[in-house]
């Protein structure tokens, strides 16, 4: 169920030491946003959107496979806090004083970690059955058959343990095929759970007659990968508060996806730039996913004095 944020949220700097803008470690940020056919944003005569109002509804977040410190010590303020200042820079306002009859929307935040696909199990069936049809996979011979009462093992004893031995052989094969085929579909299965998380799903179904070596087959067995990596993910998600609040009826405005990588990143540091570089899409459509490298980061640099003429020496 969607807690409404106990808090309203004023925006915030996350600034490194010295003012230098928080470094986001030159990850790829994956953006896809919708918005409602009848949901248009209104410009002012200056050109900037008018504001609308909002109040905060935690969806929840999606626990990963695996601890992770960056993540883990956050809670929905925490990820709201920094959210919060990029949505007011595109004219989305906090209700000051949480007054219903003055909220437009309500923006639920779904954040975590997706669980990518681990290949290490299907790439070892894979090597096995490789191994076992070319001979290289060293395997323990069967003990021979029992030799019948009253007669002692004779020489087509060694040719009945080959036999075994081979059919053993081709067991292994068929149940490491089983294997992998077992293991693709789990595959194929998570793989779309998380493109239909992440955003991914309409991209890639647009490319799945992509054959051989052709640029949109290689596009996207690049976003295949992605999405079996493990991604830090955060979906914004903008409700009629009207609607909701009167009516009982979830009318969804807009929704904006983004995502990163969560191997080699950290969470906390990675968070506020890729929160700014989704927020340029919030209520809008994308039409299609948005990928970009974020910025590694920005110094500061104070304003230039003149030193004056240098002699020459």
């Amino acid at each position: 169920p969607v807690r409404l944020a106990a808090a309203v949220l004023a925006a915030s700097a996350f600034l490194l030491p010295g003012g230098a803008a928080m470094a986001a470690g030159g990850e790829v940020t994956a953006v896809a946003a919708q918005a409602a056919t009848d949901y248009q944003r209104t410009r002012l005569s200056d050109g900037s959107f008018r504001p609308e109002t909002y109040t905060f509804g935690d969806g929840g977040r999606m626990q990963g496979a695996t601890s992770d410190s960056s993540i883990d010590k956050l809670n929905f303020m925490d990820v709201a806090k920094v959210i919060a200042p990029t949505l007011q820079a595109q004219a989305y306002l906090p209700v000051p004083d949480r007054d219903p009859d003055k909220t437009k929307l309500l923006i639920v935040v779904y954040w975590g970690t997706t669980n990518g696909v681990n290949n290490s199990t299907q790439a070892f069936a894979f090597e096995s059955v490789q191994g076992l049809m070319s001979g290289t996979t060293a395997r323990a011979a069967p003990p021979p058959p029992p030799a019948a009462a009253g007669h002692a093992p004779s020489s087509n004893g060694s040719i009945n343990t080959a036999a075994v031995t081979r059919a053993a052989q081709q067991d292994d094969i068929t149940g490491a095929m089983a294997t992998v085929g077992l293991e693709e579909k789990e595959k194929d299965q998570n793989d779309m759970k998380n493109a239909m998380l992440l955003g991914y799903d309409g991209e890639l179904a647009a490319m799945s007659g992509a054959q051989g070596t052709t640029p949109l087959k290689l596009r996207r067995d690049d976003l295949i990968t992605e999405i079996e990596d493990d991604r830090y993910f955060i979906v914004l998600m903008a409700y009629d508060f009207d609607a909701l609040w009167k009516h009982k009826k979830h009318k969804l405005l807009w929704v904006t996806r983004f995502s990163v990588r969560a191997r080699g990143t950290n969470f906390t540091d990675v968070l506020p730039a890729m929160v700014k570089q989704a927020s340029k899409y919030f209520g809008q459509d994308t039409q299609g996913l948005m990928r970009s490298l974020l910025p590694e980061g920005r110094v500061d640099i104070g304003p230039v004095k003149s030193l004056g003429a240098v002699p020459e020496k």
